[in-house]
């Protein structure tokens, strides 16, 4: 059994920086780029991969290549600010496939969303779903996406947790 407390070193964290950026190359190729032997470097991954810090692997899509689609950015205010509305509003957006990413914020609103609709009137008609029910959001500020110079689909987990002394 690991512990939920981990301690992750160096070769660790090189082990998932790389893993994020390519989650299909071979271990004899990962161990080589993170100074391992093979066999020390499967165990590695494997005891990442039981402590919960791989919780999967998958491919990165070019959605425009599949058609037209538009992202939106969206600012939501609740109305009120108890636990339970909280918990009502994120339960409640939790299952609409097309927001693909929910953030509880601070600042001068409450959550920012990310959609992923096939047009703007899609997104609209799904915000007027979301709005319909009884959630308690007092107002919301969109935010079409025109253009997305870059999206980076890893962390900078080495920089964020080595030392670079």
């Amino acid at each position: 059994m690991i512990p939920e407390n981990l301690k992750l070193d160096r070769i660790d964290i090189r082990i998932l920086s790389h893993l994020q950026r390519n989650g299909r190359v071979t271990n004899v190729d990962l161990a080589d780029a993170v100074g391992l032997s093979p066999s020390p470097c499967l165990i590695r991954v494997k005891r990442l991969e039981k402590a919960g810090y791989i919780n999967g692997y998958g491919a990165h899509l070019q959605l425009e290549k599949l058609g037209d689609m538009q992202v939106v950015f969206t600012q939501v205010t609740l109305s009120d600010h108890r636990r339970e509305d909280f918990a009502k509003f994120e339960s409640a957006i939790r299952s609409i496939d097309e927001i693909v990413e929910c953030h509880l914020v601070s600042g001068g609103f409450d959550y920012l969303l990310k959609f992923v609709t096939r047009s703007v009137a899609h997104y609209h008609s799904i915000a007027e779903d979301v709005l319909r029910q009884s959630i308690n959001i007092e107002k919301y500020f969109s935010y079409i996406v025109i253009q997305s110079p870059f999206v980076k689909h890893h962390y900078p987990i080495e920089k964020l947790f080595t030392s670079h002394e």
